[in-house]
């Protein structure tokens, strides 16, 4: 198995297609869980050791006839969809795919998959046939497990039987509606941090010039006021990097939707000029004479009473065109990048190849900036300022909401993702309303966070715990200095959910601290507008290094130290670790510090500790399950071990350690969750799920061997991917009689994906010992324990 850091889905695909010996020699392609599924044209074309070789490749392992299959794991479908845009842009024309595939990836947001087929109708009626695609088909075939293409109702009745159809139409009906919001919610976020992400190094580096500015202006080593030059050189480093932000984030938006990134940029840059700029303001362009009266007409301007804001229109073309300054705006380069990115598409389909080059560059530049400056430009202010404006009423009117709820909720949002906004609510704060209240708040939140960290490093330093230590050193000298609190939440707070508590509980101290004292000393903007509530003119992260650039700036300071102080006492005093996790850690530990000296004094602790182990089972059981996590049995039957599965790839626990359960009963059987957790993975076809814990155990169920293949049929799904599921609900219904008459094994196999990152593993076979070599197999009931896991 190769390893994987550094590795991208992209990089992974390209180099599997070359050792699968290229595009032409791929004749099908389809993916379960955690494996790619290959028919190749001729199996003798593929190089093992290259395959296995690949880093994110776990195993390759050939099938019958010309069958391969690659496991990857977690990421195959990216994976996937990477080898489908490669052969797609190096291989086949749009006319050889068929129609439900390109329909299928004609959503995604890869140009590559949103070519339409020239001839789709033969095509579109094999993929939505209920019927297995026959073997003439010549076409190469490319099917993702995870998008449904067949017919609803029909499933319902093949699996449940026409009495049961409406019932089942409905619910999956209502269950593919949420996921499809919960899809177009991800590819949102997605979209939205990604058009962030890469320029947040240069924001946090121009907002610590602002607080050097800040200090040294209080220090008194550079003169306050416009007319210090050296104050406005420094000052020029933050305005430069806000005044062109609208033109990094449409090159960012415009490269995650596939788009020439530079056409994005160019667009956005056209709006910002000093001509166009200069049309409001009343400049002198280029040549020297007054940009106002080179157009026709006079601009007109208006109050706008709602936002506080003044709009301005000029006539051009014989069309009225509104006048806005773009800098700082987000609103209007992520709206533009995805008007371009339908506009540049439809140009493509239709502009002859040989002309491309220049004539989809020319009409997009065209269009879309007519677009921008006609309907996306007026838009994107509208929606700026209204934001804007709402949420100034809500801070100058509710102050405590955000002084409140934002340190109480981020410890939630970052996990999942959905922080991204607010970072695009404060940097619409600045453009339009010229100062932001948000960041205040996640300031409590950040050093809440720092506190619990802290907390934990006492406890590690008491307790002698090296690796907490030294993980809890890094993470706390990060937050503290670069405001970052990624190390602390992943590295820690989400390992041992306790110290959430008490890290809410100092979120709730600094939020309480910050809401009384803003309100009894507001804020003073530059202008000399009092602003209730903790300001800053900079996006900055929470750190040390950034305090000086918030006003009031003791007030901020006084409320991140009351979270920093309340998180990490409280986290001191009570401890994050459960009970029965604390006692086994200081069992390792004393085990740890007393080895060294029994092998000082001769004695050899490894042989003594095994023998009382064996010779005193009711004392060694109760410490082995100190931190023990049951996996239950999916179905009743007979366990064995992966050895007896009759699968490679899980003999070779390239998927984890685990059991297989032959179940027994041949009929239609309710297949059952072995774990609690969300489910990260279900297969269309119903033949696999994969489930992650809230304590990170990542739990694969895979019913049958090779039933891939089935296509669904005597599989009826009961959950979406997506979905939280308890120990013991069904995953699905399953007709053992069809799958074995189909000719394939119907093993039911659970195994940890990821038991390499846990303490111990231990199958459940035979006598419950834990003994994986074979010996009499024991018969269990659904929901029995058949794995033991310690983290």
């Amino acid at each position: 198995m190769a390893n994987a850091s550094n590795a991208t889905p992209a990089v992974i695909a390209a180099r599997i297609v070359d050792a699968v010996g290229g595009p032409a020699n791929i004749t099908s392609l389809t993916h379960c869980a955690t494996r790619l599924h290959f028919e190749l044209a001729d199996a003798g074309h593929v190089n093992q050791h290259g395959l296995e070789s690949i880093p994110g490749v776990l195993g390759a392992f050939p099938r019958a006839g010309n069958r391969y299959q690659v496991i990857i794991g977690g990421a195959v479908a990216s994976v996937y969809e990477q080898i489908v845009r490669l052969r797609t842009a190096r291989l086949m024309p749009a006319a050889q795919l068929p129609s439900a595939v390109m329909q299928s990836a004609s959503q995604s947001t890869q140009p590559t998959q949103s070519m339409q087929p020239t001839q789709p109708a033969q095509p579109a009626q094999s993929a939505q046939s209920t019927q297995p695609t026959q073997p003439a088909q010549s076409a190469p075939y490319l099917s993702d497990d995870a998008a449904p293409s067949r017919d609803t109702a029909t499933d319902a009745e093949q699996s449940c039987g026409p009495s049961n159809t409406s019932r089942h139409f409905t619910s999956r009906t209502v269950r593919e509606w949420g996921s499809a919001a919960r899809a177009w919610a991800a590819a949102f976020f997605d979209y939205l941090s990604d058009s962030f992400r890469p320029i947040l190094g240069v924001l946090l580096g121009a907002s610590l010039v602002i607080a050097i500015v800040n200090v040294i202006v209080a220090l008194g080593i550079v003169p306050d006021g416009e007319t210090s030059a050296g104050w406005i050189l420094l000052k020029a480093i933050w305005e430069g990097v806000f005044t062109v932000l609208p033109i990094m984030i449409a090159y960012n938006a415009a490269k995650k939707l596939d788009v020439d990134p530079w056409l994005g940029g160019a667009i956005m840059a056209a709006l910002m000029t000093p001509q166009f700029t200069g049309v409001m303001s009343g400049m002198s362009g280029m040549s020297g004479t007054s940009v106002s009266s080179a157009l026709s007409g006079e601009i007109q301007c208006s109050a706008t009473a709602t936002f506080g804001t003044e709009t301005c229109t000029v006539s051009a073309f014989g069309i009225p065109i509104q006048l806005n300054d773009y800098s700082g705006n987000i609103f209007v380069p992520l709206l533009m990048a995805a008007v371009l990115a339908v506009v540049y598409r439809g140009l493509k389909r239709v502009i002859p190849d040989s002309v491309q080059l220049v004539f989809v560059p020319f009409l997009s530049l065209v269009v879309v900036f007519a677009l921008t400056i006609l309907v996306i430009g007026p838009l994107g202010i509208w929606l700026g300022s209204g934001l804007g404006a709402a949420t100034a009423w809500l801070n100058a009117h509710v102050p405590f909401l955000f002084a409140l709820i934002i340190p109480m909720l981020y410890p939630f949002l970052v996990p999942l993702g959905l922080h991204w906004p607010l970072n695009a609510l404060i940097l619409m704060n600045i453009q339009t309303l010229g100062y932001d209240f948000v960041q205040g708040p996640m300031g409590v939140w950040n050093f809440a966070c720092f506190g619990a960290t802290a907390g934990v490093l006492v406890l590690a330093v008491r307790g002698k715990d090296s690796a907490m230590r030294q993980t809890a050193v890094g993470a706390l000298l990060a937050g503290l200095l670069g405001g970052v609190s990624e190390l602390s939440l992943y590295g820690i707070h989400l390992h041992h959910r306790r110290v959430y508590r008490w890290l809410l509980a100092g979120c709730a101290a600094g939020g309480v601290t910050s809401a009384v004292f803003g309100w009894l000393f507001p804020s003073v903007l530059p202008s000399g507008q009092m602003v209730r509530g903790v300001t800053t003119t900079a996006f900055a992260f929470s750190s040390l290094l950034t305090i000086p650039v918030f006003d009031r700036m003791w007030v901020y300071a006084l409320s991140i130290a009351v979270a920093f102080v309340m998180a990490m006492v409280l986290t001191v005093l009570f401890g994050y670790r459960t009970p029965s996790r604390a006692t086994k850690t200081q069992m390792v530990s004393a085990d740890e510090n007393a080895r060294p000296q029994d092998m000082a004094r001769g004695i050899d602790t490894t042989v003594s500790d095994v023998e009382s182990a064996e010779d005193s089972p009711s004392r060694a059981a109760p410490d082995r399950a100190l931190d023990s996590n049951a996996i239950l049995s999916p179905v009743a039957g007979r366990l064995v071990n992966l050895e007896a599965t009759g699968d490679p790839v899980f003999a070779s626990r390239a998927l984890g350690e685990g059991v297989g359960v032959v179940p027994e009963t041949t009929g239609e059987t309710a297949v059952l969750a072995p774990v609690s957790g969300m489910l990260k993975t279900v297969a269309r076809t119903g033949h696999a799920f994969g489930i992650k814990t809230d304590g990170g155990i990542e739990v694969l169920v895979h019913i049958g061997i090779d039933t891939v293949d089935m296509d669904g049929e005597g599989f009826a799904v009961v959950v979406a991917k997506g979905e939280r599921i308890a120990a013991g609900e069904p995953l699905a219904t399953v007709d053992f009689g069809k799958v074995a008459a189909a000719g394939h094994s119907v093993v039911v196999v659970v195994t940890v994906v990821n038991a390499a990152e846990l303490t111990v593993v231990t199958p459940l076979i035979g006598d419950g010992s834990g003994d994986n070599n074979g010996g009499d197999c024991k018969t269990v009931s659904a929901g029995s324990p058949i794995i033991d896991v310690e983290q």
